[in-house]
């Protein structure tokens, strides 16, 4: 009799995220916020409160962030990081200052304390490299020249997470002083190693991975990668930078196959990952925190696009692309959830769930706007201000011919 119910109600969820997705995806809009609304729907003090397949769903979204990170890592190669640390570190610098000092100060002045201040300012500095990504290929701007420039900072960011999720491991896990710096010790260790092999023995990793067949393909990443996670989780390392060490040490045919292979199961337990995050907060409690998660949002929509508007300058793309490039970066979504989760599971702060549900409900929904409209409202707002200046700053001569912007 459990199992039956267990097997209708996890079918039931499984349906309504597919409806919910494919409507998401008519509307052309994330379907992050619709994942995350469900999960409030069949939580504690929701509509459908769940009961007998919570626990599996529970094991579902552990295995949902461990494939986000896993797939994460499958997207860049080592060299690509490398590269794009040693390039592009001072636009990581500026984003994690103009970004994360907002959420940690929001902390403090709610009187959550330092481990909380830590945990939101992670929150607030992550932005969501689906929903960009998606939004991007949406917009047609994946060729423009601003482009670059954005996946720069979100791979520094994804790079960032190395070293911030063991951290935030540790405070969560109220590890001390010595048992933290040996857990930041270990995961940087184990990061630069995976780094070097990666780059210098690349292939011969990526050929033992490889096959031609797609079940053994499946069957060997898939097993190596929840294999990794677990022995990072038990070295308190976090079982996400296990995962993403692993797709970073694969490259060439087993990266794209794998890839392949693991899309439709990554979709499929990234959301039952939204959905476990959603079941864990109380939709009574997300009204008392609206007003901060609203002015934050409001904060941090600034200082992301200031964040890429500044990189982009740095790079010498035009006024125009900058525009861009900030109102591109502002989205929230899959490693805000990620890391609020951490300290959600943990008991850090009851509010903080809630907090951060409505933070992200509201980036996400914001982002691809921003995204589509920064660039035009920033120019007319320009131009009625300075109307003698020439705000479009149109490329000329032999930049023009190397710089096609796309209006």
């Amino acid at each position: 009799m459990h199992s039956a119910v267990l097997l209708i109600e996890f079918g039931s969820v499984i349906l309504a995220l597919g409806l919910l997705g494919r409507f998401a995806a008519r509307f052309r809009f994330s379907p992050i916020p619709l994942y995350l609304l469900a999960g409030l729907a069949f939580g504690e003090g929701g509509l459908l409160p769940l009961g007998a397949s919570e626990e599996f769903i529970a094991t579902g979204a552990e295995i949902g962030v461990i494939l986000l990170l896993l797939m994460l890592g499958l997207e860049y190669t080592a060299s690509d990081l490398v590269s794009n640390l040693k390039a592009h570190y001072p636009a990581g610098l500026v984003d994690c200052a103009l970004n994360a000092l907002p959420g940690a100060a929001a902390a403090l002045l709610l009187g959550w304390g330092p481990v909380a201040a830590v945990v939101l300012a992670g929150v607030t500095w992550i932005s969501s490299s689906g929903v960009i990504a998606k939004v991007l290929g949406d917009l047609g701007r994946v060729g423009n020249r601003e482009t670059p420039v954005i996946l720069s900072v979100l791979v520094l960011e994804d790079l960032a997470m190395a070293v911030y999720l063991p951290i935030i491991t540790a405070l969560v896990a109220g590890a001390g002083l010595a048992a933290g710096s040996l857990t930041l010790g270990i995961a940087l260790g184990a990061a630069g190693l995976v780094l070097f092999a990666a780059v210098r023995h690349g292939r011969v990793i990526s050929r033992f991975v490889s096959s031609d067949d797609p079940e053994k393909l499946l069957l060997v990443v898939l097993g190596l990668t929840i294999l990794v996670a677990g022995v990072a989780q038990q070295l308190q390392v976090s079982a996400a930078v296990g995962a993403f060490l692993v797709g970073i040490a694969l490259s060439g045919e087993a990266a794209e196959g794998a890839h392949t292979l693991l899309s439709p199961l990554r979709d499929l337990f990234a959301a039952i990952f939204f959905v476990f995050f959603g079941l864990h907060t109380d939709p009574a409690s997300i009204p008392p925190v609206l007003l901060p998660a609203l002015a934050l949002a409001v904060v941090t929509a600034a200082t992301k696009i200031a964040t890429g508007y500044w990189a982009a300058r740095r790079a010498g793309i035009s006024v125009k692309g900058r525009w861009r490039a900030g109102g591109a970066l502002v989205a929230r979504g899959e490693f805000s959830i990620v890391i609020a989760g951490l300290a959600v599971t943990a008991g850090i702060e009851p509010s903080l769930g809630p907090l951060a549900t409505a933070y992200v409900l509201l980036l996400v929904v914001l982002g691809p706007l921003t995204a589509r409209y920064a660039e035009p409202l920033a120019l007319r707002w320009t131009r009625r201000t300075a109307p003698r200046e020439n705000t479009a700053e149109q490329p000329t001569g032999a930049r023009a011919a190397q710089e096609p912007v796309r209006d």
